[in-house]
């Protein structure tokens, strides 16, 4: 069974630092593009950043940009979401997906997806 599995949420200050893990079983990451995604309570679900199966495509979110880096490591099938400068807006569930070859921003053109990761952060 297909597994996405996200790592690295929790609590930190306004102006800390996160770092998300997207890990694949099964499911070999390099032919997928993923994109991260987050929901905060009462809100929609948000693309945050996507890369291409090759990370020659990048993509991010204006409220996320120039804080936030997407990153792949295919040798250990895993995406990286590296948060900087967190801000309290942040606040949210981020879930990885996954489709083949390129990020798009809708949602409903993921194939697989994760059980979530909370991101909390404090003022």
């Amino acid at each position: 069974q297909v597994q996405l599995v996200e790592s690295g949420g929790g609590l930190v200050h306004a102006g800390g630092s996160l770092r998300l893990s997207c890990a694949a079983s099964v499911l070999t990451l390099s032919s997928y593009g993923i994109g991260w995604f987050r929901q905060a309570p009462g809100k929609e679900r948000e693309f945050v950043a996507g890369i291409s199966w090759s990370g020659g495509s990048l993509y991010y979110a204006d409220s996320v940009k120039g804080r936030f880096t997407i990153t792949r490591d295919n040798a250990k099938n895993t995406v990286y979401l590296q948060m900087n400068s967190l801000k309290p807006e942040d606040t949210a569930v981020y879930y990885c997906a996954a489709r083949l070859g390129i990020w798009v921003e809708n949602y409903d053109a993921y194939y697989y997806w994760g059980q979530g990761t909370q991101v909390t952060v404090s003022s």
